[in-house]
């Protein structure tokens, strides 16, 4: 069985794992990590995406050995206040909140590209995940609110109010 070394929100482990053994899985069932939720099992709907290296990837398409020697950022990771989680709460860019922990990392790496994207960048950007609820108006509006105070300089903003990863 092979042996991975992962760290995941700034936690390392070492593991043995199954050769098959989805990302997903070992997060949630292995590391407890649950706010990674499986949805589609086939990369359709992007809710179980998470931050591989800060780079946004569907974890329900990567085997578990292929993040050894990875960081891996789950939104348990983001610590609950993010400024895009902040700004997802407050222009209620979810619903059921299923597809949510997957658009606050998409969105966290497309800004990470893209500092300042248009509306139609930020739709483009979020087109591999989906969400049945809101209609996307209030995510894209999130994501601006988030990509405005992401973009200032740290003294400028509240105090306490860290941009992470």
């Amino acid at each position: 069985m092979p042996r991975i070394r992962v760290e995941v929100d700034g936690t390392a482990y070492e593991d043995d794992v199954e050769p098959r053994l989805l990302l997903v899985h070992y997060l949630r069932d292995r590391l407890g990590k649950v706010g990674t939720p499986v949805g589609c099992d086939t990369t359709n709907c992007g809710a179980c995406t998470v931050l591989m290296d800060g780079l946004s990837v569907k974890s329900c398409s990567v085997l578990a050995v292929q993040a050894d020697g990875r960081d891996i950022t789950t939104v348990e990771g983001l610590g609950g206040d993010h400024p895009m989680q902040r700004a997802f709460h407050e222009d209620h860019a979810l619903q059921c909140g299923y597809c949510t922990p997957g658009m606050i990392l998409a969105s966290i790496d497309l800004l990470r590209d893209n500092a300042d994207p248009s509306d139609g960048e930020i739709r483009e950007g979020l087109e591999g995940n989906l969400c049945r609820c809101t209609g996307y108006q209030n995510i894209v509006r999130a994501v601006r609110r988030a990509a405005d105070e992401m973009r200032r300089p740290a003294d400028q903003r509240p105090a306490g109010q860290e941009v992470a990863p």
